[in-house]
């Protein structure tokens, strides 16, 4: 589990995080989602101790990071893609972290297999892709087995079967009962993979939520031959009917489940019926409007 309690960092007058509070549990992949400028490396760091908060408190399964006798075995991050000497093979970089903590050899084996290294183990680091130091970098964040993994960005430079692998991996870990922390800029991967939402804009706390809560529903779309008669039969108190095609009505104020069973009941047929939700991203522009530092003019 990641604990951060009223946490706040200061840079000078600068205040980067400003009171945060907020908990990355067990068994759930937890999204830490933010605009540019937001906080959200400077919080990661803090978890993991290179920064030392202003205030506040920040523990890693009930104590502070920096007091683990085993580090890896507590947390496994990835904080920078290439993190690594260029000048190091793979598995010299990975053997090197394994050292610190007694781990064997066969275990450098295990993940440099399951990150898809294991042809390039011997290459040297300062010839590999983006993708490929992703992977190195969440092959040794995994090296320890720890209990709680933190990424920021893991998919950046991945290709599609590489980002796919990541969202399997991570779903995996919080189905075996791991604390998960992700950080991204690619909303669509948030919304498939995360449980919980943590949202953070100017260094301060905008939303601690589900994606299901975060994203609203905007109503159901239909196709019908019968636009008219299925205007009529829905027709109410609340009940706003759109027409969006020759065929299509855009329904507000009533279900899925309501809409279908009332065009059964006077056989009315449906070709679709399809709830519409707001993406993940629309929700996350709409709340960080405001509080976004760098913004690019229209």
């Amino acid at each position: 589990m990641i604990e951060v309690r009223e946490v706040t960092k200061r840079y000078g007058a600068k205040t980067v995080v400003d009171r945060l509070s907020f908990t990355a549990k067990p068994g759930q992949v937890t999204g830490f989602l933010g605009p540019n400028g937001a906080g959200k490396s400077t919080t990661m760091r803090m978890i993991v101790g290179l920064d030392a908060p202003s205030s506040g408190d920040v523990l890693v399964n009930g104590k502070p990071y920096a007091s683990s006798k085993a580090p890896l075995r507590e947390i496994g991050v990835l904080l920078e893609a290439k993190a690594a000497h260029p000048g190091r093979t793979a598995v010299s970089h990975l053997l090197s972290l394994a050292r610190t903590h007694g781990i064997p050899r066969s275990r450098v084996d295990e993940v440099l297999d399951l990150a898809g290294l294991s042809a390039v183990a011997h290459k040297r680091v300062g010839a590999f892709s983006l993708g490929m130091g992703q992977r190195l970098g969440i092959a040794a964040a995994l090296l320890g087995d720890p209990a709680v993994v933190m990424l920021d960005e893991p998919v950046n430079g991945l290709d599609p079967e590489g980002v796919l692998w990541v969202r399997k991996l991570l779903t995996g870990l919080a189905a075996e009962g791991r604390t998960v922390m992700l950080s991204s800029h690619l909303m669509s991967e948030v919304s498939l993979i995360a449980d919980h939402l943590v949202i953070v804009g100017r260094g301060r706390l905008l939303a601690d939520t589900t994606v299901a809560d975060l994203v609203t529903a905007e109503g159901v779309r239909v196709v019908t031959p019968a636009p008219d008669a299925l205007r009529t039969t829905i027709a109410g108190p609340g009940v706003t009917v759109t027409s969006t095609g020759a065929e299509e009505l855009l329904v507000a104020g009533a279900s899925a489940r309501v809409i279908g069973l009332a065009a059964a009941a006077r056989g009315i047929p449906l070709f679709e019926l399809t709830p519409q939700n707001a993406s993940l991203e629309e929700a996350f522009m709409d709340l960080t409007r405001d509080a976004v530092e760098y913004e690019a003019s229209r």
